[in-house]
């Protein structure tokens, strides 16, 4: 288990943090900040996810830099953004700060790559993730983001800029889950 491995097992460890923090009833007050007002444990939430997400970031970069690129790798961090995503997303839909249908999209997507991520496994084949799923990785993060963070600063001019992400999110999503299973439809000319 090396560093950038370790550093991604540490992004699935928060998520029961970011779980309680954000669901959990404490009575921690409100905050207004930047034109927004919200619940501290919004806030508290936010920060870790925002920091759970900037570790995908840096275990991808240690490893590159490194030479320290792994199959577990390959395997821990796509499932550990989807994770957290998931678990994010879920977390939103319950606030009524995300509407389910969109939720029920990008989560959906993510049980399709991560299936047929298992059928190319079983084949020997570990991809790595390609561009199309570092875009909307980015999106979906920029977006869980400004939802979980009250639309913070757009809020005090009337940009619904946290609603205009996850739109953007969600094509994204679909556009790389596309992209992955046209990229690898082999798969299924394959199987008997």
């Amino acid at each position: 288990m090396n560093l950038p491995n370790k550093i991604t097992v540490s992004r699935i460890l928060l998520i029961p943090l970011f779980m309680i923090v954000m669901i959990v009833p404490f009575s921690w007050g409100e905050i207004s900040l930047l034109g927004t007002t919200m619940p501290v444990t919004h806030l508290v939430g936010a920060l870790i996810y925002i920091f759970a997400s900037v570790t995908d970031w840096v275990d991808g970069y240690l490893a590159r830099k490194h030479n320290l690129v792994t199959n577990l790798g390959k395997f821990l961090d796509p499932l550990a953004d989807k994770l957290l995503v998931s678990s994010a997303l879920i977390v939103l839909v319950g606030l009524g700060y995300a509407p389910a249908w969109i939720v029920i999209i990008i989560i959906s997507r993510e049980f399709a790559v991560t299936g047929l991520r298992l059928l190319l496994a079983g084949g020997g084949e570990v991809v790595a993730a390609k561009m199309p799923g570092k875009i909307k990785m980015w999106a979906q993060t920029v977006a869980i983001s400004a939802l979980l963070l009250h639309n913070i600063i757009f809020e005090a001019f009337s940009i619904p800029f946290a609603d205009i992400a996850l739109w953007v999110a969600m094509f994204f999503t679909i556009w790389s889950g596309w992209d992955y299973f046209a990229k690898n439809k082999q798969v299924f000319s394959n199987s008997k």
